[in-house]
């Protein structure tokens, strides 16, 4: 689903998204992959939760065994039949609480490989699905358990900064987004400092801290103010109030540190010009599947490339939407078309009257004909559709056989113009 590694961070477009977002309710599809640190409290259901409370729907699948890592999920009957029923908008991936703070030698062994291909099966059996990545937080004072061996995680910040970086790291590589729950948990600690995130083992979350975790995945996952969450569980009104504030501070004002938005559709093209009014598109737009084309005078294309000609001198603004998976992006630009004069030049003229207009079947030209004149019908595209002739006697062409559009009717004497009419053809 993903087009490339470059990452565009286009804060103006996921900012205006939001903000329509917030008004609509949405439904999403979300699969957890982790262990102990999602099971503990429910997490995927405290998300739900969460989203209800705000007017959204999240459905939700897990699998979380008791200590399980990103490699044990890999080859997990469970884990890769759930991935597999595809649909799934999001797809959550939480390493094992201290695989990822190790060091780099040993996580780029033992745990990136696994992220990589869980997000390319992920990929491949959820065309519109995204990995995101959980990032964990460190212990309440530091790995003891590995303290001896690995200094770094001898105290909470060492082992959370490590956290943080490592799932970044793996945000990066897969072009995923993260749900930075442990950058959650440490604005909480270091703002409110009697909130217990901890349960007494100082390792798992209580229910403040998975409390914690549904705001920040509620935020990542809809984009939405989790403000506006009026679940409490079994909090405070104040300490749920104050969590939904870091929430929103840590993630929703920094949607794109996490990626978040990074991968949606970004329209862009360039334009050439040849012979006055051939101009041919180049799309430039990014992490998009297909797109809508509309040239400013009534013609449209789903190409990727399209070439197009214009068939009146003018300015025209054109407009290109490109889409993935339901999520669009537009743009505009305007570009001025000037047709060169000369004697075979076809200008729309008022002297020119055609009715009815739009016509279903009969096309009937309202103008003295002195000659048999020649007569072309040209579609919007300006290709060549019709043609006959036709005299004062008989001022009557059958159009039943053309297809829904925008066409011109373009009159000669001689090869000499008479003008053209744009005239609509509609089935009924």
């Amino acid at each position: 689903m993903k087009n490339g590694k470059m990452k565009y961070i286009i804060v103006f477009f996921v900012l205006i998204s939001c903000s329509i977002a917030n008004g609509q309710s949405i439904t999403k599809r979300a699969l957890f992959l982790g262990n102990s640190y999602t099971g503990v409290n429910n997490l995927p259901q405290m998300v739900a939760d969460v989203t209800t409370s705000t007017g959204d729907t999240l459905i939700f699948g897990s699998n979380t065994p008791g200590g399980y890592t990103l490699q044990g999920h890999s080859t997990n009957a469970t884990s890769l039949a759930k991935i597999a029923v595809g649909n799934w908008d999001y797809v959550v991936l939480q390493e094992q609480s201290q695989n990822p703070s190790f060091p780099i030698s040993q996580v780029e062994t033992n745990v990136f490989p696994y992220a990589h291909f869980l997000d390319s099966i992920i990929n491949a059996e959820n065309l519109c699905g995204e990995t995101v990545f959980y990032m964990t937080w460190g212990r309440k004072n530091g790995d003891a358990s590995n303290c001896a061996s690995w200094p770094p995680v001898c105290t909470y910040s060492g082992m959370d900064s490590l956290l943080n970086l490592r799932y970044r790291m793996m945000a990066d590589s897969n072009n995923a987004i993260v749900s930075p729950v442990g950058a959650v948990w440490k604005y909480i600690r270091q703002n409110f400092p009697l909130i217990d995130l901890y349960q007494s083992d100082e390792s798992h979350p209580s229910v403040a801290g998975t409390y914690a975790a549904a705001c920040s995945f509620y935020t990542a996952l809809f984009r939405k103010d989790p403000t506006a969450i009026t679940f409490n569980s079994t909090l405070s009104t104040t300490d749920a109030a104050n969590i939904r504030t870091a929430a929103k501070l840590i993630v929703y004002d920094s949607l794109m540190n996490w990626h978040i938005g990074a991968y949606d559709p970004l329209a862009n093209f360039t334009y050439s010009i040849s012979n006055g009014n051939q101009v041919s598109f180049t799309n430039s737009s990014l992490n998009a599947t297909n797109f809508n084309w509309n040239f400013g005078d009534g013609g449209t294309s789903a190409s990727n490339n399209p070439t197009y000609t214009y068939l009146a001198t003018g300015t025209y603004t054109i407009q290109l939407i490109a889409n993935k998976c339901g999520i669009s992006n537009t743009t505009f630009q305007t570009i001025n078309i000037t047709i060169p004069v000369g004697v075979n030049e076809i200008s729309q003229t008022n002297n020119l009257n055609i009715f009815p207009n739009p016509v279903t079947t009969i096309l009937n030209v309202k103008q003295d004909l002195s000659n048999k004149i020649t007569y072309k019908i040209v579609s919007i595209t300006g290709q060549e559709t019709q043609t006959g002739i036709i005299n004062n006697s008989e001022k009557q062409i059958n159009v039943s056989l053309l297809s829904e559009g925008i066409y011109f009717l373009q009159l000669f004497d001689n090869n000499k113009s008479l003008g053209q009419q744009k005239f609509v053809k509609s089935a009924k």
